[in-house]
């Protein structure tokens, strides 16, 4: 059981980046899925939220209206597409998944390794 993110990287502030996370060894469409951050010295936090079927989201204050989650579950695959980006938006990324969604990382049984998003002002 594996779950798998890509796509990040450095940008300059006010830019963009996809990151995508596929789950492999398992089929997780039944699942709500989760994307979090985690900056240097600073705990895990909710970024955004989708539920099983895509019919609810769910978002941070800090990223609503830049950021937008998405799935594609004949892909296994969950999308965090992030606009305008700012340097406190700067952290490890982590896309996790759960039958229920939630907004703590404890709420998550199966996590992604994590991709290193870096926005510089």
């Amino acid at each position: 059981v594996q779950l798998v993110e890509s796509g990040g990287g450095l940008v300059q502030a006010g830019g963009s980046l996809r990151l995508s996370c596929a789950a492999s060894g398992r089929t997780f469409s039944s699942y709500a899925k989760g994307w979090f951050r985690q900056a240097p010295g600073k705990e895990r936090t909710f970024v955004a939220a989708i539920t099983w079927d895509g019919g609810s989201t769910y978002y941070a204050d800090s990223v609503k209206g830049r950021f937008t989650i998405s799935r594609d579950n004949a892909k296994n695959t969950v999308y965090l597409q992030m606009n305008s980006l700012k340097p406190e938006d700067t952290a490890v990324y982590y896309c996790a998944a759960d039958p229920r969604w939630g907004s703590r990382a404890y709420e998550y049984h199966y996590w992604g390794q994590g991709t290193q998003v870096t926005v510089s002002s």
